[in-house]
């Protein structure tokens, strides 16, 4: 049985860090690639990154360019989110889920993503 969990998320004031994990059991994390997204109240779902399956390949969303970092542990089957200079706007509920493929593409927002985890929320304080 699949399970994915994320994990990590809080409330932090603007201008502040945070660290997102995703563990992954059950799943052939080592040969998926792996990607975070994003939601809050009222906004559409929001793709904010993707990595491939060495890790060596990462593709972030112009509004956390620069600011969030993604990593792939394929010995502990985790996944990471590094989100630094956090605003406001950041605000939302985080979830990581498993690409049927091995890469991220520039369309990968528009792919297909399986086995979701529960998400964990980020609030950010003005």
């Amino acid at each position: 049985q699949v399970q994915v969990v994320e994990s990590g998320g809080g409330l932090v004031q603007t201008g502040g860090s945070l660290r997102l994990s995703c563990t992954a059991s059950g799943l052939d994390f080592d040969l998926r690639a792996m990607g975070w997204f994003r939601q809050s109240p009222g906004k559409e779902r929001e793709a904010i990154s993707c990595i491939s399956w060495t890790g060596h390949n990462k593709y972030f969303a112009s509004s956390v360019r620069g600011r969030f970092s993604i990593s792939k542990d394929n010995v502990n089957d985790t996944l990471y989110l590094q989100m630094n200079t956090l605003k406001p706007d950041d605000t939302a509920m985080y979830y990581c889920a498993a690409l049927l493929d091995k890469y991220c593409v520039e369309s990968w927002p528009n792919r297909r993503f399986t086995d979701w985890g529960q998400g964990t929320q980020v609030t950010v304080s003005s």
